[in-house]
């Protein structure tokens, strides 16, 4: 089952972080924790994960760090909740119990159809709308520090 968990949030976040502060180099992991206010291990696995799904691309090296795998027109809310909630779920050790008649036949249904809904309106959101919204909304980026070339 789909859930909006604080670590899906903060997967949510990194990505559009990487979107939105990523010119010419990649964003360091360091950089994305350090704006998120948490440690760099918590983000750790699930980057890795969307590197794997193709959401991400992981480069190397001193200045290595995450860049997008794809443009950021092309990557929606939704898959990005989707990927994370799928990492997590098989993490899970409730999936899979028995369930009551009420709650298989009435509740998960019910659950199950406004979690499509949801998905549906997230898949319609991508990170370069949301991007948008961060510049509309004077939200810092990498873009906005200023060069110095004092010598």
């Amino acid at each position: 089952m789909l859930k909006l968990s604080r670590k899906t949030i903060l997967a949510l976040e990194a990505v559009v972080d990487v979107a939105y502060n990523a010119r010419p180099e990649p964003v360091q992991a360091k950089e994305i924790t350090k704006r998120l206010g948490i440690p760099q291990r918590y983000l750790e696995q699930v980057m890795q994960h969307l590197v794997h799904e193709g959401v991400l691309k992981g480069v190397r090296g001193p200045r290595g760090g995450y860049r997008l795998a794809r443009e950021r027109r092309r990557i929606t809310v939704g898959e990005v909740v989707r990927l994370v909630s799928e990492l997590e779920s098989a993490m899970d050790e409730t999936e899979g119990q028995v369930e009551s008649p009420l709650g298989e036949k009435i509740v998960r249904p019910l659950i199950e159809t406004a979690i499509t809904k949801m998905l549906a309106d997230l898949d319609s959101i991508t990170i370069e709308d949301l991007c948008s919204q961060a510049d509309g909304a004077g939200v810092p980026g990498r873009s906005d520090e200023r060069m110095d070339f004092t010598i």
